[in-house]
């Protein structure tokens, strides 16, 4: 009488993942990346990161700050703990970072940054305003195709291209993207250089993934610039997401707080 429930169960068992095969083989790049857009933005998020830049020479310099998200990544700020010379700096960046405003602790005073501010370092670092704010630039700003899957930090991977739409100001040719399958997490992104296509200037790899309030998070990100030879190293100290914050924090005077 057990071997018909038995035959029964593997049956099921081969449909289910037959299912889940074929619908990884129909997805397309842009409903990946869709999926992608939506796991990397939720509805607001809090975190403590610790930042620390490799420079040329062997040289390296760290920093803590608090990061603060809202509307899905259209609304961050970041205010310096550490180090004690730029403690109570902030940034404010709106409109997935094409409005970015700063405050200087040691003058008291806001400056908004120029519109092309958005692709400079964020301190220094290898990453840029561009890449930390703007949230829905993988849609709004790229074609997604979906490219031949491959294997990438021990994870079958999607492997999507974002090719830059005409008329836009994002700072890469193309994006080259590996995905996890099993939970749509980035785990590897390489930028192409805007002047020359064919070279990537800058790699980020994730990695140390945990699940946070049910959203799998890289506790680690790794972003290498290969044309300087510098890389920055991200880490996570605290992160919690949808939680209600203010609107009132992502202000002016929010910023000086």
């Amino acid at each position: 009488m057990g071997t018909p429930s038995r035959c029964f169960g593997a049956v099921t068992f081969w449909m289910l993942l037959g299912a889940q095969l074929l619908s990884a083989q129909q997805i397309d790049g842009a409903q990946i990346i869709s999926r992608v857009n939506q796991l990397m933005n939720p509805r607001s998020s809090q975190a403590r990161i610790e930042m620390v830049i490799h420079g040329k020479g062997g040289k390296s310099r760290t920093f803590v700050y608090d990061s603060w998200s809202m509307d899905a990544g259209e609304k961050t700020l970041i205010r310096y703990l550490e180090p004690r010379r730029v403690k109570g700096q902030a940034t404010l960046m709106l409109n997935h970072a094409d409005d970015i405003w700063m405050y200087f602790v040691r003058t008291k005073r806001v400056r908004k940054l120029a519109s092309h501010a958005k692709k400079q370092k964020m301190e220094g670092s290898d990453f840029s305003y561009e890449d930390m704010g703007s949230g829905q630039s993988f849609i709004t700003d790229y074609t997604a195709t979906r490219l031949e899957d491959a294997r990438a930090q021990g994870a079958t991977c999607f492997v999507v291209s974002l090719e830059k739409k005409a008329a836009t100001h994002v700072s890469y040719s193309r994006i080259v993207m590996r995905v996890r399958q099993e939970d749509f997490l980035p785990v590897q992104l390489d930028y192409y250089d805007e002047d020359h296509p064919d070279r990537i200037s800058k790699r980020l790899t994730q990695s140390d993934i945990h699940v946070i309030d049910g959203i799998p998070t890289a506790m680690r990100m790794v972003m290498e610039n290969l044309n300087d030879g510098t890389r920055t190293v991200m880490s996570l100290r605290e992160i919690a997401y949808n939680m209600d914050l203010k609107a009132s924090l992502f202000t002016e005077r929010g910023l000086r707080q």
